[in-house]
């Protein structure tokens, strides 16, 4: 659920411009999302790292095209008119290991 409040804070996606529109990821944490990149998601999927705030953009088209999984795809067709700023626990950024370790767990289960 998105709120509007009076404060202003920097935006977690750009970190360039100031909005009170927020939202809660988890219990007592809020990001903050600016009139710009609620306008970037309409074409793009929005991944933020909950664990160090990095953010990623992915164009939706191209990643629903790259997606092999039928029942993941049919998921993310269904989500593609929609602004979708998506939560992740780790990234590449702050815990490569752990994201190369989830991807080996994943292959080796599809086998």
């Amino acid at each position: 659920m998105v709120d509007i409040n009076n404060t202003h804070k920097k935006c977690n996606i750009c970190k360039k411009e100031y909005t009170t529109i927020h939202t809660e990821v988890k219990p007592g944490e809020t990001i903050c999302v600016c009139n710009t990149c609620l306008e970037t998601a309409k074409n793009n999927f929005i991944f933020i790292c909950i664990s160090c705030g990095e953010v990623y953009l992915r164009p939706k088209k191209q990643m629903i095209e790259r997606i092999a999984d039928p029942e993941t795809k049919k998921a993310y067709m269904l989500c593609e008119d929609m602004q979708l700023i998506q939560g992740i626990d780790m990234c590449l950024h702050c815990d490569p290991a752990g994201i190369v370790e989830h991807a080996s767990n994943q292959k080796s289960a599809q086998c």
